[in-house]
Order: structure tokens, then C-alpha cells, then sequence
């Protein structure tokens, strides 16, 4: 009598198995069950087999009848066979099963970080997305938006506050999910597919050789993160413009504008921010708009850690503290500054709100000199004509604060 097993029996089983699929060639390149070998019935030698066979032996037809046979002629030769059940159409039906499941799954992920935005998290994320929309007027009505999906945790979640704006939202616009592929590797590449398959984000994906142009082009300038943030973001405006845009949305949000700030500072001798809409001086009526803008850093990954997910961090071949990818950052200048603010926000809580309304208070009658659209003014100019007088207080006190009431998140 000749033994049978289920797939999901033979699953069980740990270690190595001989599975020998005896269907013919043309059947097996379609599809078989994972590590099996062909060997087709017309050619199949039970005296062969049974001498060099050392472990069990399974057997693989289309539905399991023919391999009742082998296995028991196997037997006869003093060889432990089995025929799995059901064949390859059992392997298919299994298989069916697991994407029903892992579907469901998802579906239930999804659904769940979805409510988590609306709910759990509408002081923290939601909010703050739909108030800098408002203030700083990021969306009208006729709008096409690429919202551009580099793969990490920042891009992933304004794709999904972009969606939610669609369910909930009153105005006229569409969306493109946009993902760019500057050269990842396969794994990071798969991480951000199918980030965007459980998450339910429609991504609309194209092709660069950007890694390549910017390997060949580092040893000759030094630092090649410059040069491919300026590269990527000519190649999303491009592509962006090519499927009907007249926006492209990037994921920066609040800690990345109060860091850029004081990078400004300290290291280019400037006052400058990271602006929440900018016009493209190089793709006519095309737009950026950065609709994280009001959004913390840590609430973005503990929404992250709440809904069990996984993103990328930095996916560039070329540096480990490639700050522009969405890198560790470790060794960076922007690291620097983080963790120095991180170390004066543990001393004064107000130190993270008063970087970012600086911006928003510039007193020009109390700077040296400034410039506007290229052209540079000095106090000097105003100076001779009465400009300045000390009746107007020429620094704020030290122990006051901005107004609380208005805050960045």
C-alpha cells in the first residue's frame, strides 16, 4: 500500500526534501513546489532513483494518481516514498489560500493604519497636514499633485494623508503617486512595492540611472549628495510635468525645517528656511510644496512603530550618512544638528518652536543687510535717509517667547 501526504503536512517536515515533479519540462518551468526537481515520467528509472536515494523520496504529479504508483513501486524497492495528495493543482489551491490570507491581512493593516491617521493620531499628524495646506494655500482647486514616494517613512505617509484628503477633503484636485527608482537594489526596491501594495498606494514607478551617473561623477567633486538630490529632483519635476502636473509634493516635515535653519547658521554664514512652496525655475508652472511642513518627526515614527511597519531608510549606494536619501545620518552635518537640538530642546522645551518662528519675525530694521531676488541691501542704505532710530527695540527679550498658541505642531 502506497503512502500519501498533504502539502501541508510535507511543510511540516524540517530540513532538506528530494521532491521529484515527474510532470513533463514544459509543465514544470510554468510552476512547481519550491526546491523540487524534474524528472519526467518518460524518463523516470524507480531502480535509479531507489539505489541513490538516502532520505525519503516525495513525489510530484498534476493531481496526485499517477505518483500513487511510482511511490508503491519505490516502496517495493526498498525506498520510503510518498505521493503528494491533490498533485500540483493541491501546491496551486495552497498557494491560492496563502494570497486570500495575506490579503485579508492587509486589508486589515491597512484599513488600520488608516483609522489610526483619522483617529489615534489627528492631533499629531492630521491636523497639522490639513492646517499647513490651509496656511500656507499648498492646494487649489484644479491641481494635478505628484506626490513624490522615495520609500521611507516620511513619503509613505503623506502619500496616505493624500488619501485620506481625497475620502475627506471638499477640494478639486488629483493625485499621482510617484515613485522614482535612481538605482536601488532589489531588496530595497521590493521593500518600497510592497510597502505600497499593503498600504493600498497606486504607485506609479519609472526608471533612472542616477546612482551610476553620480558613482562615476564622486571622485571628481568630492561629495556626490548635491549633485544627486539636484538630479532627482529635475527627473520628478520632468516626469511629474510629462503625466499632466503642476505640483510636485515632497515629504520634508517640521524637524527637517528647524535643522535646515540653524544648518544655514552655522555652517553658511546665512538665514535661510526650507519654504513650504517654491516655483521651479527650471520647469515652467511646475510647483514643490512640502504639505508635512507642520508635522514632528517622532510623531511620524510613532505612527510608524504603532501600525508594525517596516520602511526604507536610506536606500543610496554611494554613503551611509546620505542626509537627502532619508539616511541614518550618522557622521553628517544635519546629524550634528539634530542631536544638538535634541540637546538644548532636553534644557528649554521652547527651543524647537523658537527656531522655526524666527523665521517668521525677521526685523529687517535690525540686520546688517539682506537679500531679495538676487539683489543685496544693507542697513547702511536706509541709514543715511533716518532708517533707523533707537525707538524701535533692537532686541526682543531673551525670557519672552513667541506667541505658544501658533506652533509648529
Amino acid at each position: 500500500m502506497s503512502k500519501e501526504i498533504t502539502i501541508e503536512e510535507l511543510e511540516q517536515i524540517s530540513g532538506t526534501k528530494r521532491i521529484i515533479d515527474v510532470r513533463s519540462r514544459e509543465h514544470f518551468e510554468k510552476g512547481t513546489y519550491p526546491g523540487a526537481e524534474n524528472i519526467p515520467l518518460e524518463g523516470f528509472d524507480a531502480r535509479k532513483i531507489a539505489a541513490s536515494a538516502g532520505e525519503p523520496v516525495y513525489l510530484l504529479c498534476h493531481t496526485g494518481d499517477k505518483t500513487l504508483e511510482l511511490a508503491e513501486e519505490l516502496e517495493n524497492l526498498g525506498c520510503t516514498a510518498y505521493s503528494i495528495r491533490g498533485g500540483y493543482h493541491s501546491c496551486l489551491r495552497r498557494e491560492l489560500r496563502r494570497i486570500v490570507e495575506s490579503e485579508e491581512l492587509s486589508a486589515e493593516r491597512r484599513k488600520r493604519a488608516e483609522r489610526s491617521i483619522i483617529k489615534g493620531f489627528r492631533k499629531q499628524l492630521w491636523s497639522p497636514f490639513t492646517r499647513a495646506l490651509r496656511e500656507y494655500r499648498l492646494i487649489e482647486d484644479g491641481d494635478r499633485i505628484a506626490v513624490c514616494i522615495s520609500g521611507g517613512k516620511d513619503s509613505m505617509l503623506m502619500a496616505k494623508l493624500f488619501q485620506e484628503l481625497l475620502r475627506h477633503g471638499k477640494q478639486n484636485f488629483e493625485v499621482v503617486f510617484l515613485v522614482m527608482n535612481p538605482g536601488y537594489n532589489e531588496l530595497n526596491y521590493r521593500t518600497i512595492t510592497e510597502n505600497a501594495r499593503l498600504l493600498g498606494i497606486p504607485i506609479h514607478v519609472f526608471e533612472t540611472e542616477i546612482y551610476d551617473i553620480v558613482a562615476g561623477a564622486a571622485g571628481q567633486s568630492g561629495s556626490p549628495c548635491y549633485l544627486c538630490a539636484r538630479m532627482r529632483r529635475g527627473y520628478l519635476y520632468s516626469r511629474a510635468k510629462e503625466l499632466g502636473c503642476n505640483k510636485i509634493a515632497l515629504g520634508h516635515h517640521y524637524d527637517d525645517v528647524i535643522e535646515t535653519i540653524l544648518m544655514g547658521m552655522l555652517y553658511s554664514s546665512q538665514i535661510q528656511t526650507m519654504m513650504p512652496k517654491l516655483h521651479s525655475t527650471n520647469f515652467e508652472g511646475m510647483e514643490l510644496i512640502r504639505p508635512l511642513y507642520l508635522i514632528r518627526e517622532r510623531d511620524i515614527i510613532r505612527w510608524r512603530d504603532y501600525n508594525e511597519l517596516h520602511f526604507i531608510q536610506c536606500a543610496c549606494r554611494l554613503t551611509e550618512s546620505c542626509v537627502s536619501c532619508g539616511g541614518t545620518e550618522q557622521g553628517s552635518k544635519r546629524g550634528e544638528i539634530k542631536e544638538l537640538i535634541r540637546q538644548l530642546a532636553q534644557k528649554e522645551p521652547l527651543i524647537e518652536k523658537n527656531i522655526f518662528r524666527s523665521v517668521e519675525n525677521v526685523n529687517l530694521n535690525t540686520v546688517i543687510a539682506y537679500k531679495q531676488d538676487g539683489v543685496k541691501h544693507h542697513f547702511l542704505d536706509s541709514y543715511r535717509k533716518g532708517g533707523h532710530t533707537d525707538e524701535r527695540r533692537e532686541v526682543s527679550n531673551p525670557g519672552s517667547h513667541p506667541d505658544p498658541g501658533r506652533t509648529g505642531a
